[in-house]
Order: structure tokens, then sequence, then C-alpha cells
């Protein structure tokens, strides 16, 4: 096991999370500050200026910390993120609720960047890991790993899970598949690459096909039942609030997520933003955003098809099914929160820094292109505008 570079991963950390507090720092003063003439103006809140990344599900996450879950549309929201929150705010007497929920995320992220070196330096050596984590540290929409939602921890638990596979861990990895089911739907997807991951080691163990092949494939296989253990978990959460076991899933509509075929949500996509909407318009903003995500992350799929390890693939392309399937279909941004879905998707980011190590424009394209796009999009949230 090669060691992580633990003062670089560190430093990556600490300099992205200054750049964004920097961001909301400025944008907040500059956007929300008094305008002339008063030219004497009070200093602007550090409270005030925090609050300002209390915006879209972060409010759900910190109600339901508070609160609990008072409606079924809350059941939308996993229950471990809040869960985390709620804990850490009762030890210092029901305060902080969305700071605590800021700092597990960013502590989260942190857990994820150590773990994802690990998985992308086996995979495709030491520059490829480190240009894996400046990418998905200033992906455009990196800084919903700085908010109060639940990507980071999801990621950490996603990678977590895949580290444990790779080190024949079979219960650890089946205790964070069962987490990460906790904190968000796709995560009981983990049962594909962990009956992939369990069956290539039969192959890599040389094992001979008897009975005893067998009996030992069925021992590694067995931690799988804890995964989906998470999901059923939350079911019978759900019957118990809400006489719904699957009252996640039925409060879709309120998105507007409807069941259809995979390329009809690309389809309306591409009309909206080519016939329908207006040039310049919002809705065709959003549409290339999470067109470009969409699309771009299909094409790492494919591409990373023979650099990566099948169960890699099989996590990306198990997710973009499900969003591809689950399009917000009658709204003109079919395809919305895709550019936040695909912060999940770490094998996409190991292929496109291991295409960016081969291709030296390609670097300073990403390096010249994302870091303004994640500001931007950082004012866009922090100022209460559309960014989901």
């Amino acid at each position: 096991m090669k060691r992580a570079p633990t003062a670089d991963i560190l430093w990556l950390f600490i300099l992205t999370r200054i750049a964004l507090i920097l961001v909301t720092y400025f944008a907040y003063t500059l956007l929300n500050g008094p305008r002339p003439p008063q030219y004497i103006a009070p200093p602007v809140s550090l409270v005030a200026a925090a609050m300002s990344w209390k915006r879209w599900d972060a409010v759900h996450y910190v109600e339901i910390a508070q609160f609990g879950y008072r409606s079924p549309f809350d059941s939308a929201f996993f229950p471990l993120f809040p869960l985390l929150m709620t804990i850490c705010a009762h030890l210092v007497g029901n305060h902080g609720y969305l700071l605590f929920g800021m700092l597990i995320s960013n502590l989260a992220l942190l857990g994820a960047l150590f773990t994802l070196y690990q998985l992308a330096s086996e995979a495709l050596g030491d520059q490829v890991s480190r240009r894996t984590l400046l990418y998905l540290c200033i992906f455009p929409t990196a800084f919903f790993f700085f908010a109060a939602y639940n990507e980071s921890l999801f990621l950490l638990l996603v990678t977590g899970c895949f580290l444990a596979l790779r080190r024949r861990r079979w219960w650890l990895a089946g205790l964070l598949g069962m987490l990460a089911s906790l904190t968000r739907s796709p995560g009981i997807l983990l049962v594909l690459p962990f009956l992939w991951e369990a069956w290539a080691a039969r192959n890599s163990l040389g094992l001979l096909p008897e009975r005893g092949e067998w009996r030992s494939f069925i021992l590694r296989t067995l931690p799988v039942v804890l995964i989906p253990l998470g999901t059923a978990v939350y079911c019978l959460y759900c019957w118990h609030l809400f006489h719904s076991p699957f009252s996640f899933a039925a409060v879709q509509y309120r998105w507007s997520h409807r069941t259809v075929w995979p390329w009809e949500g690309i389809w309306k996509a591409l009309v909206e933003l080519f016939w329908l909407q207006p040039a310049g318009s919002l809705f065709s903003v959003h549409l290339v955003l999470d067109l470009s995500a969409t699309l771009g992350f299909i094409v790492l799929a494919v591409l990373g098809w023979r650099r990566l390890r099948f169960s890699y693939t099989l996590w990306m392309v198990a997710l973009l099914l499900l969003y591809l399937v689950e399009p917000s279909i009658n709204q003109p941004d079919s395809l919305i929160s895709n550019q936040r879905f695909v912060l999940e998707m770490f094998p996409g980011f190991m292929t496109l820094a291991a295409l960016a190590c081969e291709h030296r424009r390609l670097h300073q394209a990403i390096t010249l292109i994302f870091p303004p796009l994640l500001a931007t999009l950082t004012i866009v949230f922090i100022q209460g505008f559309w960014m989901v």
C-alpha cells in the first residue's frame, strides 16, 4: 500500500477551503452590504456570512437535524447526515446545526481525499492520483463539499467501501456500504461492485472449481446483505412515521422525477437548449451545465472502461443509469442536479486525470476553466439563486 502524501493533501484541502471562505467574504460583503451614498458601512457579520450557506437542500438538512422528519417530503433526504448534525449540536446545547453540518461535510471531504488517493494511486499511479484530487476539489460544483450537504459524507463512505473491497475486508466494506445507503439512496447500488469484487477475488486466488471454492465465495459475499439493510432500516422508519416504507421514492414527483428511457432526459434537454429556451436565459445556462456534466461523465465512463477495474466502471454506469432513468422530465431542465450528482462518480475524475496526464493542453484547460466556474457558481449558491 502506497503511503499517501499527507502534507500535499492537507495543503490542497486547506487552500481550497480558504479560497471558498474568501469567495464567501467578498461576495457576501460586496453584494449584500449598504450601497452609496451611505459610505460608512457597518462591518459584515461573520455569522451572517456563514448563514449565507444555508441554501436549498442545506435548509432541509438543518431543519431535519433540529426538528426531525415532520413531512413525507422530508423523507427524500436520507437520515445519516442530519443524524450526525443532531449528535454534534446536542453536545453544545442544541446550537450550531448549520456550522456542524458544514464541519462534517468538510471533514468528510478530507477523509475522502485520502481514500480516493489510495484507490487512484493503486489503479493509475501517483501523478494521476494527485490530479484526481485536484480536479475533484476545483470541479465547478465542488462547493457542495463545503456546504451542509451529504455529498462529502457519501463520497467518503463509497470510496471507503471500495478501498475495503480492494483490501478484501468484506465485512468492513459491507458496513461502509450500509452507512452509504443510509446517506443517499444510490448507496444500495454498491451491491453491484461488491459482488463483482467478491467474484474477482475467487479468480485472483487461483481457487479450483470445488465445493470449498463456492463455500469461500459465499462467505465473502455474505456481508453484502448489510448494504440493502441500510435502505431497509430507513424503509421501516418511513413506514413508522408516514405509513409508507417507500415515501422517499413516492415524493419524488415534487421534483418532477419520472421513470423514462435513459435517453429521454438527454433528448429533452437538447430540445429545450437548442429550440425552446431563448439564448442566455436562466434555463439555458442550467441546461448547459447539467448537460455538459452528464455527457462528459458518460464519455469518461466509456474511456475509463479499459483503464480502470470493472467494479469502478460498474459503479459509474449504475449511477448514470439511475439518474438518466429518473430525470425531472416535466421541468425545462430535465437533467437538474446532475452537475452535483457527478461528484459521486469518483472513477470519472480518475479517468479525467489520466487523460490530462497524457494531454498537457487538457490539464491547462481544466485548471483555467474549473476555478472561475467554481467561484461563480459558489456566489450563485450563497446568494440564494437557483443552484441545486
